[in-house]
Formats: C-alpha cells, sequence, structure tokens
C-alpha cells in the first residue's frame, strides 16, 4: 500500500491552508495565524479588489477588499480556493494578482451582533488569505486592524506583534459619533499594544482633516499617518471642485 504524502492527506482532511499558516506561525490564546509586516516604503493608491484595472495605476498601487463580502469572499474566493486547493481558480488569482506590489489584508466583516466564534473565523480567513499572497506571490501585506468593538482588540490584535506598519479604515466611521469614538479607543488600544511606525489609512473624505483627528494620538506618539489616494476620494474631491464653480442665482 502506498503511504499518502503530507500533501494528499492535508487535502483529504480539508487543511491545505496550513501549508501556510504553519509557516507564519501562531499567537494569541485563539491560535491567530501571525503576519509580518515592515516597510518603510507606503502605498501612494488604493485600488479596490473589484477594480482589477486600476490595481497598477501606479508602481506603489495596493490593492484592498473594502467591498462587501460576496465579491471577494464568495464560493469561488481566494480563501476558498486556498481552503480546497483548488488549482483553477488558484491560477486565476495568481495572474490577477501579478505584479501587484502592495495589498491590504481582507476586510472580512466584523458585526458587533454575531458570535465571538464568527468574529474569530473572518479574522483568521483574512489572515490566510494574507499569508498566501505573501508566500506564494511576495506581495507585502499590510495587516488591516478591524473590529466591532474596541474591546475585543485584546484578542484580535494576537499575531500582529511583528508588524511595524497596519492598515484602518475610517469608511463610515468620521460622521458617526459613536462609531468615531469607537474607532478612536481602538487606534489608541493599538499604538499601545504593537510596536508601530506607520498606519496606513483607507479614506474617502474630501480632505483627509477628519480622518487625521482620528489619529492624533499615533501622531503624538511619532507614529507616520500615510492616507493614500483612491477612486472614490477622487470622485468626492471632483465633486467639490465642480460645486465651487457652481453659482447660485
Amino acid at each position: 500500500m502506498k503511504t499518502m504524502t503530507t500533501e494528499t492527506r492535508m487535502r483529504k482532511l480539508q487543511l491545505l491552508y496550513l501549508k501556510y499558516t504553519n509557516k507564519a506561525g501562531y499567537a494569541g490564546a485563539w491560535d491567530l495565524p501571525k503576519m509580518h509586516c515592515s516597510t518603510d516604503v507606503y502605498p501612494d493608491y488604493i485600488a479596490l479588489f473589484g477594480q482589477p484595472s486600476d490595481y497598477r495605476r501606479t508602481s506603489k498601487t495596493a490593492v484592498a477588499f473594502f467591498q462587501y463580502d460576496d465579491v471577494f469572499d464568495g464560493q469561488h474566493g481566494l480563501y476558498n480556493a486556498i481552503y480546497y486547493g483548488n488549482r483553477k481558480d488558484l491560477r486565476t488569482f495568481k495572474k490577477r494578482f501579478k505584479g501587484v506590489r502592495f495589498a491590504i489584508a481582507p476586510d472580512c466583516s466584523l458585526c458587533g451582533d454575531v458570535d465571538k466564534a464568527e468574529i474569530l473565523i473572518r479574522i483568521k480567513r483574512s489572515r490566510v488569505v494574507a499569508i498566501w499572497m505573501t508566500i506564494e506571490l511576495g506581495i507585502c501585506v499590510i495587516p488591516l486592524v478591524s473590529f466591532p468593538r474596541a474591546a475585543d482588540l485584546d484578542d484580535i490584535l494576537a499575531g500582529l506583534e511583528n508588524c511595524e506598519v497596519v492598515a484602518f479604515s475610517t469608511k463610515g466611521f468620521v460622521k458617526d459619533s459613536e462609531e468615531r469614538a469607537n474607532l478612536i479607543e481602538g487606534v489608541k488600544r493599538t499604538v499601545d499594544r504593537l510596536n508601530l511606525k506607520a498606519i496606513v489609512v483607507y479614506d474617502v473624505c474630501k480632505t483627509d482633516k477628519d480622518a487625521l483627528e482620528i489619529f492624533d494620538y499615533a501622531v503624538k506618539k511619532g507614529i507616520q499617518i500615510v492616507v493614500p489616494n483612491n477612486i472614490l476620494k477622487e470622485r468626492n474631491r471632483q465633486t467639490k471642485t465642480i460645486n465651487k464653480g457652481v453659482r447660485h442665482a
């Protein structure tokens, strides 16, 4: 009888993702996969997953997943391709991301009204994809700090201890006072927990002023705040410019 190879056994047990997370390691009470991110160069533009024509807009464009989950994490999404070892889908994704220099780890939506197990599973999904992109494609993947409540960060930040750069999204937080306060507290907890030198921000406001105020604590700690351009930010700026040029009777 032939002895099964390790990969065959992993495939039969649907544990192929371990090829990547075992290399990265685990941390925290929930054994979340570790991420590593250290770079002195930062993205200058953020392209959305659903806009591949924008992936190489600049030499430092980052691909981000700030869209509804079914756009990038459905039946034929990248996580399932990794999990099930779907060679055809993996080839498609490798072709899609070829030449991409930066990415922001997937934003697998974390909702405050779901069970803790689901929150942890979604964090794990995001990190599996991020680690695969790093190992298979050599992409510099910036961890996304996303959380339903600031109190959850004690668990969520586990595994990011070796990251000098992280990303946040301010979309939906700037004008909602409760969400804004939660994000400000989350930034503070993250800065106090990790040894950061930069934070990359996905922001869609016309100016950076409101977003930068959210990261005031980080700025005072000497952390660089990087707010790359993106298509929604561009559109909002153009709308502002157009409105300024309109004369009202």
